[in-house]
């Protein structure tokens, strides 16, 4: 699964009204606690604090405000005026806010309004990264030349209108801590835990900056400072339950008994079980001759609980000519626990993958996150061992794609499908053309493009779950996007995608089916 989640819940029923009505921007983005991996909200902030910034409604040279006005000729009021900071228990109410953009190559800070400032450490604070733990790299962080040219395409950024919340904003605040002007404190982490890490940002950034591999090491910051239990639920559920086949169908086993105890949120997400009782076949013979010996990663939750998806690989595979082995070794492929700051956790499971998979030609991945994940383990790792598997790693559309389909492809089993372009998938593995190239070999299937289908829907792995206002912005847009093609089926690649999908879907009262763009191949023979 892809996409990555932190924590930090915002909890703000300004935010969620607004929502409600659906506006293009959700108002301000936060802290708060989440119940399952969050920061406990944005107060009491230090160090990398941007105080006293209301949010982007007046731009230089423009009228002010009646409010604005008031703020600028008084500037700040209260005990902390004579220091020029905000109350410290102003600042846990309002959340931290920056309205406008950095011009290139300006200091963070340079954008806030009159009578705000950026605070250094204060007295008593610990400025820098947290020692002994994985951090950005300094390199990484020189890339970002402050041009401003992911913005428009960043979800939160998009939504809120808040430096904060687009990765211009968030790489300067990690600067200020590796600087040594700010520390790893709560606002902090409520930046980098509204971030999907849908990794569109890299798709247009001119300088490659490294997203992604920064915000993993953000995370792992962050973490001893979430409460101990979401430490514990997160310890429960990425390093003991997903890399334990065992304990992960105990989990499924016991889905019907805990269904009642579960928030509605999670009800509405987590599918029906699937298979319980049985195995994926060791090894599956080709139809016809053989082309050679794939490697088949069945996954943890999409094995558990999309089943199905797996079936349909390894019998669109088999009729293809392929041999298709799944080693009993392998294990979770461990991007839930790199996008959630646990990269230790990523790292063992990695090892243990390498060498599940050490005789494999190819290693074929139907979930757009895993396979994201696992071609880029070789800078996880950083090992010679771990590049030559990560160029090992193949989507099962775009093996299909690339090695040719042989097998005659009989008439659709549907009409009209719009295609749902996994972040994961199109920004990281850039796989567009190649799904819809085999689905169009389907005599009959008409493909339809998703208006704004490049957006997150705003599953992240986590995120819908310890983010819910700002995924359901994204859940309802994709899911209204969806309906207005009037297609019978949407393909989703991902099984987080799907989840959300299916349940934006039915909140809006929509009938369209989802299924993996490889379950519609294998329709096509009547399966």
């Amino acid at each position: 699964m892809g996409g990555a989640a932190g924590g930090g819940r915002v909890r703000r029923p300004a935010l969620a009204r607004r929502l409600a009505g659906g506006g293009e921007r959700l108002g301000r983005a936060g802290g708060g606690r989440d119940p399952v991996g969050g920061a406990r909200g944005a107060g009491g902030a230090r160090g990398a604090a941007l105080v006293g910034a209301r949010g982007g409604r007046h731009r230089p040279g423009g009228p002010r405000t009646g409010r604005s006005r008031r703020r600028a000729a008084t500037g700040p009021r209260g005990p902390a005026a004579a220091e020029g900071g905000v109350r410290p228990e102003r600042r846990a109410r309002s959340g931290p806010r920056v309205g406008r953009a950095l011009m290139p190559g300006a200091p963070l800070g340079s954008e806030l309004p009159e009578g705000a400032r950026f605070i250094g450490p204060l007295p008593g604070s610990e400025p820098g990264w947290r020692p002994r733990l994985d951090a950005p790299a300094e390199d990484d962080l020189a890339t970002c030349v402050n041009c401003g040219l992911c913005l428009p395409h960043c979800p939160t950024y998009r939504l809120t209108g808040e430096e904060s919340a687009s990765p211009r904003g968030r790489i300067n605040a990690m600067r200020a801590v590796a600087d040594g002007r700010g520390e790893v404190d709560r606002t902090f982490a409520s930046f980098m835990d509204l971030c999907l890490a849908c990794r569109a940002c890299e798709d247009v950034c001119p300088s490659h900056v490294p997203f992604g591999r920064m915000m993993e090491r953000a995370r792992v910051q962050i973490e001893p400072l979430r409460t101990r239990r979401a430490r514990l639920v997160r310890w429960l559920g990425l390093d003991v339950t997903l890399p334990r086949k065992k304990l992960l169908w105990l989990a499924a086993a016991l889905q019907p008994l805990a269904t009642p105890f579960v928030g509605r949120r999670v009800r509405s997400l987590v599918p029906p079980r699937s298979e319980l009782f049985h195995r994926l076949p060791r090894v599956t013979e080709p139809e016809g001759e053989q082309r050679g010996t794939v490697a088949l990663l069945s996954g943890c939750v999409q094995d558990r609980w999309f089943r199905p998806v797996n079936r349909a690989t390894i019998r669109v595979l088999a009729r293809n000519g392929w041999r298709v082995v799944v080693p009993r070794g392998q294990v979770c492929c461990g991007a839930l626990a790199a996008h959630n700051g646990r990269l230790r956790t990523a790292r063992r499971l990695a090892e243990r993958n390498l060498r599940a998979f050490a005789e494999a030609d190819a290693v074929i991945v139907n979930a757009a996150g895993c396979g994201a994940h696992l071609g880029e383990v070789g800078v996880l790792l950083g090992t010679e061992e771990a590049h030559a598997f990560g160029a090992k790693v193949r989507d099962v559309m775009a093996f299909l794609h690339d090695e040719g389909v042989r097998a005659p492809m009989p008439g659709a089993a549907f009409g009209r499908v719009a295609y749902h372009d996994a972040c994961h998938a199109l920004r990281v593995q850039k796989l567009k053309p190649q799904p819809r190239a085999v689905l169009h070999r389907l005599p009959g299937l008409e493909i339809v493009e998703i208006p704004n289908g490049d957006r997150c829907c705003g599953a992240a792995g986590l995120y819908n779950v310890t983010q819910p206002v700002m995924a359901d912005a994204l859940m309802r847009a994709k899911a209204e996007a969806i309906a207005s093609t009037g297609a019978d089926v949407v393909a989703s690649a991902n099984p987080g995608c799907t989840m959300q999908i299916r349940a934006g879907l039915r909140a809006i009262g929509s009938t369209v089916e989802v299924l993996h763009p490889v379950e519609i191949v294998d329709r096509a023979h009547g399966v």
